[in-house]
């Protein structure tokens, strides 16, 4: 009998080498033989799948899927449908975790009794050690509730991580929204009921030009927008199953 899966970790990579062995490296001595990480990769022409191979001869099972060509939703998705652990922990290729990041989110889904788990990050540039902003969770007044983040989102990719029966649900993600992080929040929020925000910083969140999510507010047009859009994906969810 095979035995399953704990954690999966599903990594997202594109030209990631920069930042890219200092991430796996905080985040593999967290996990086990009973784990595995995820990478989708979608078609990097540096030396990321090099450094990758360097990080692949642990006990930690690391399994390298190309992606589609088609964005970082997609990305993600292929990632996703490519994980078999009970706990899926969701990972940028640019961000630094915290040591005890896995041990103490699994302990929130135990005492909590929750389906998926986001924590609070620092946010930096320069210096790990020397934030620009000390709590992601104060900056967008993060929360659970499918209303609060349909209006201003709160859920933040890199921080998530949640039941692996929120697939059947969150998938396939609808390529018209905004970004994956929403969606799975809300499905989420609406489906099961029980998203935790653990308010300690269990990542430091890197910031640099070529980061695929934005900090910014959108201008009222992209945002009235944007909120239509994923309104009119999530009642097509809902409603039709699609």
């Amino acid at each position: 009998m095979v035995d399953k899966i704990r954690i999966s970790v599903a990594m997202t990579t594109y030209n990631g080498e920069a930042f890219l062995r200092e991430q796996l490296a905080s985040i593999l001595p967290q996990l086990t033989g009973k784990d595995e990480l995820i990478i989708s990769d979608d078609g990097s022409h540096d030396r990321t799948l090099e450094i990758i191979n360097e990080f692949a001869v642990g006990e930690v099972p690391i399994s390298l899927f190309a992606g589609p060509h088609a964005g970082i939703k997609a990305n993600v998705e292929c990632a996703l449908r490519h994980c078999r652990g009970e706990y899926i922990f969701l990972a940028d290729q640019d961000d630094i975790w915290a040591p005890d990041k896995v041990k103490e989110v699994l302990l929130c889904f135990q005492k909590q009794k929750a389906s998926l788990v986001i924590h609070d990050a620092t946010v930096f540039t320069e210096n790990k050690d020397r934030p620009d902003m000390a709590s992601f969770f104060a900056f967008r007044h993060s929360g659970p509730g499918v209303l609060k983040n349909l209006w201003k989102n709160s859920y933040i990719g890199c921080c998530m991580a949640f039941r692996r029966e929120l697939l059947f649900r969150a998938l396939p993600i609808p390529a018209t929204i905004e970004m994956h992080d929403q969606w799975l929040g809300i499905i989420n929020d609406f489906y099961y009921k029980k998203s935790y925000f653990y308010d300690k910083p269990l990542l430091c969140y890197r910031r640099h030009e070529t980061n695929n999510s934005q900090m910014q507010h959108y201008g009222l047009f992209k945002m009235l927008r944007n909120r239509l859009v994923f309104s009119g994906c999530f009642l097509k969810r809902i409603f039709l199953g699609r």
